[in-house]
């Protein structure tokens, strides 16, 4: 992932708020096998301190090339817009002649994957992730020898992904002129269009803590 300067994460607090407000779903790549394309398997994760907590269905394809090697991406993507030509012409100029581009933000884990298959240690594995998503318990427990998940568990191997680098990205003009990026969110927000409205709010976010941008 290619950052430019004006993109980069302000420092380490601003993307770990980001994924623990709500953007835990993601798209896990693994090396393909030998002249075979890479695997991307798209699913939700739970953060565990340095590490990052998956199951997968056991058919999945991706265990395979995993067992080969264990280096692999997570790469996670929300708040996204397409910014019209227009929106951003420099004064003077026609609008026509203005480029588009694309607004998004972006957390790009690296990391070295080991494969949970006791019964015990994916119960845990598991207990973890419904502590995130369902926070208020209303599950079975997650037990090896209780129904119903005692009998699932066979049917899933975990992933322990532990984190060796995380890049992250915010793309949202920081280079542009102070006045420019605020209309630009204005815009954001009158159209409306999918993830509009929390782009427009991370442009905002990222205005008031920049500023203009000094090289």
């Amino acid at each position: 992932m290619f950052i430019q300067p004006w993109d980069a994460a302000l420092d380490d607090a601003e993307w770990q708020t980001w994924i623990a407000d709500g953007h835990d779903f993601g798209l896990l790549s693994v090396n393909g096998l030998p002249g075979q394309a890479p695997i991307v398997v798209p699913t939700h994760f739970t953060v565990d301190g340095q590490t990052l907590l998956v199951h997968l269905a056991r058919p999945n394809p991706a265990w395979k090339t995993i067992e080969a090697d264990p280096n692999v991406t997570f790469t996670v993507t929300s708040d996204y817009a397409f910014i019209p030509g227009p929106w951003r012409a420099k004064p003077g100029i026609p609008p026509t002649d203005g480029v588009p581009t694309s607004y998004y933000a972006a957390v790009q884990f690296t990391c070295q994957a080991t494969i949970v298959d006791d019964p015990a240690d994916k119960a845990v594995l598991l207990r973890r992730q419904m502590a995130h998503f369902q926070p208020d318990g209303d599950h079975a427990p997650i037990d090896p020898d209780q129904p119903p998940y005692g009998r699932m568990l066979p049917g899933i191997r975990g992933l322990r992904l532990d984190v060796t680098e995380v890049r992250a990205k915010f793309k949202y003009d920081d280079h542009k002129p102070v006045e420019q990026r605020t209309d630009t969110a204005r815009r954001l927000t009158e159209r409306g269009q999918g993830l509009d409205a929390p782009t427009a709010t991370q442009q905002l976010r990222r205005l008031d803590r920049t500023g203009s941008w000094k090289v």
